[in-house]
Formats: structure tokens, sequence, C-alpha cells
């Protein structure tokens, strides 16, 4: 999930990592998602910070968290992950 603030917009240059990805791993296994902060309670800790800030969800559960559009880390973190 790309989590971000109405101000500053969902991270744009990830989104051809993430079809890349998509791509490459087939879509059965991974589903994106973008969230904005300010509308959902549940997000609230996130709010304020001008960085993106990416979730990663398995079984309904947070499993780990990526803070800033690093693409390598994303990249690891989205296959360690699968």
């Amino acid at each position: 999930v790309d989590a971000f603030q109405a101000w500053c917009g969902p991270c744009k240059p990830v989104v051809d990592l993430f079809r890349k990805v998509r791509n490459e791993v087939g879509s059965d296994l991974l589903h994106f998602a973008v969230a904005e902060v300010d509308s959902i309670d549940a997000l609230e800790k996130y709010r304020g910070k001008c960085k993106p800030v990416f979730l990663f969800y398995a079984g309904g559960e947070l499993v780990a968290v990526v803070r800033g559009a690093n693409a390598p880390l994303l990249q690891k973190t989205i296959l360690e992950q699968l």
C-alpha cells in the first residue's frame, strides 16, 4: 500500500517499479493499492510526513514498512515478502 497525503500525492515514480515487479512475479501473488492517510483513521500515524510510506501486508497483518521512494529497497522487500 502506497500511503500518501493529499497535499503531496501518491508516489508516481514507484508505480512503474510496481508494474515491472508484478509482471515478473504474476498478478495472483501481488496486489498494489494507494491509500490517502488523511481520510483513513487507521493510518493516522503516517500523517504529517512528506516521504511516501509503503506498507506490506500478508494475511491481513502488517509485515514490512519502507519509508521513502527507494526503488532497490522496495523491490528487495517485495521479493523477500513473496
